[in-house]
């Protein structure tokens, strides 16, 4: 059953071990401490993990909300990371999965996670980016007049 509270402005209360303030304006909230929060638009459910660079968020956001199962996250984790290196040839990507790397390693999740939406929008825009046709290609390195 859920729970409502209503709170004053500037009124405290402790979850899970982080000291919550309610902000003077009575719609915001001040967290005290270290807590592990994500706001409706960073959560992706693991059916929208559909490319490479998704299921590196994905993976980045468990190993956030899951520390419990840190290790299992992380493993899998620095395997897709492996694996999206091995074939990407730009370095612009190389950077932001090592990025994301480091950040994960120095338990800062929420840096990993933005890189990880820049490195979706990177990919995206792959994606949607067509490849040339081999003729278009071919016809391009002939020379003229020939």
């Amino acid at each position: 059953m859920p729970l409502k509270l209503d709170l004053k402005p500037g009124e405290k209360f402790i979850l899970n071990g982080t000291v919550v303030q309610v902000g003077r304006d009575g719609r915001s909230l001040i967290l005290q401490n270290e807590a592990i929060l994500l706001r409706d638009r960073d959560v992706m459910q693991e059916e929208e993990a559909n490319t490479p660079a998704r299921r590196i968020y994905f993976a980045v956001m468990l190993s956030y909300v899951d520390p419990q199962n840190v290790a299992f996250h992380d493993e899998q984790l620095y395997r897709l990371l492996n694996e999206y290196l091995e074939v990407t040839s730009l370095p612009v990507i190389k950077q932001t999965l090592m990025l994301i790397g480091q950040n994960v390693a120095a338990k800062q999740h929420y840096r990993a996670l933005k890189a990880c939406k820049s490195l979706i929008v990177a990919e995206d825009e792959l994606l949607k980016t067509p490849a040339p046709a081999a003729s278009e290609a071919t016809a391009s390195k002939t020379p003229k007049g020939r």
